[in-house]
């Protein structure tokens, strides 16, 4: 019996997704084979030559998508969480980091630092913008004594299709939410109706399959975010009952104490659904309105002291990671938890 141990270096990519959820697959194959446990180490090279302005970015930057990195690898994982350690770090931040030798090394090191045996590469790893790195990298990495694999991942286009090909669990979901829809707006399942709502849904499965849905359905994860949704819509109701009376209280009172402010802040919500789902249950509550969003960076107006506190306390987005990760992925610092982290000297 034989513990495997995967490094997997981490850029933003279109490709990194499927990238990490292939290394999870692969490891939790190779562990299966052995009887060992598995070990996956996530890692962002940054180098020291950033300026002092420029690298807080880049540690920001690096550490948003380590987190997203963690949130899709435990999704990837499921309920196996015991049998699978999951690892980020950032490497290389003392170090001018230049040509692939110079990634190779510190990829290397922290690989032989943790004992890692594996290293899965994202096809589209690339610190130097649209310069590819990969395959002088990976023949670096190689030379040093670790096992090289890429991940067998499509490239994204660089005028990408409108229409992606997709598989038949994505077509029969999504014939069958739209079979489901014509039925509850025809308010009616005799024969007509479900002949035409079978054409009708046949026609819109063809049409935007690739488009709607662009990530592989998963059956049982699915089942399970429908299940926390659902615990989701009575606890937003509760906390929009709340803030009702808040405001009511505020409206009513002599003085009408008041405190405007527009505020900003990062959230650990990651992709479309999630960040529209916070989006608009910050809005739907009263005394918050979210103004702008751009990818996980809210611009929200804040009416009182009291709704800006409760938005900072993060309990809406602690819901929302709940939602769409799990138990597990809610428990992460709030926003003012991570903004007094970042203050910090």
């Amino acid at each position: 019996m034989s513990d495997t141990r995967v490094l997997v270096p981490v850029l933003e990519s279109d490709t990194l997704r499927n990238t990490v959820a292939y290394a999870v697959q692969r490891a939790t194959e190779r562990a299966e084979e052995t009887g060992g446990t598995v070990s996956i180490h996530f890692v962002y090279p940054v180098s020291e030559r950033l300026t002092s302005e420029t690298g807080e970015a880049e540690f920001e930057t690096a550490r948003s998508l380590l987190d997203r990195v963690a949130v899709w690898a435990a999704e990837d994982v499921g309920d196996d969480t015991d049998a699978v350690v999951l690892e980020t770090a950032l490497v290389g931040t003392r170090e001018y980091l230049f040509s692939p030798g110079d990634y190779a090394d510190v990829l290397v090191r922290y690989a032989r630092d943790h004992d890692l045996e594996l290293a899965v590469f994202d096809p589209n790893f690339s610190p130097f913008g649209k310069t590819r790195l990969l395959p002088p990298l990976e023949k670096e990495v190689d030379r040093a004594g670790l096992v090289v694999e890429e991940a067998p991942v499509t490239r994204g286009r660089q005028n990408p299709l409108l229409v992606r090909s997709g598989n038949v669990t994505q077509f029969l979901g999504l014939f069958s939410v739209s079979f489901l829809f014509y039925l509850l707006l025809a308010g009616s399942v005799v024969p007509f109706e479900l002949v035409t709502g079978a054409i009708s849904a046949t026609i819109v499965a063809v049409s935007l399959l690739g488009v709607s849905l662009t990530m592989p359905i998963r059956p049982v994860q699915t089942a399970k975010l429908v299940a926390r949704l659902v615990l989701y819509a009575p606890y937003l109701l509760w906390e929009i009952a709340k803030a009702n009376l808040a405001i009511a209280y505020v409206v009513l009172h002599p003085s009408l104490p008041i405190d405007p402010e527009m505020v900003e802040f990062d959230a650990a919500v990651w992709s479309a659904l999630p960040v529209t789902t916070l989006a608009n249950s910050i809005t739907l509550t009263p005394g918050t309105l979210t103004v702008d969003v751009t990818k996980s960076h809210f611009t929200v107006h804040t009416l009182t002291h009291s709704s800006r506190e409760d938005l900072f306390a993060g309990s809406l987005e602690r819901a929302v990671r709940f939602v769409f990760y799990g138990r597990s992925i809610a428990r992460i610092p709030s926003p003012l938890e991570r903004r007094e982290q970042r203050e910090k000297p």
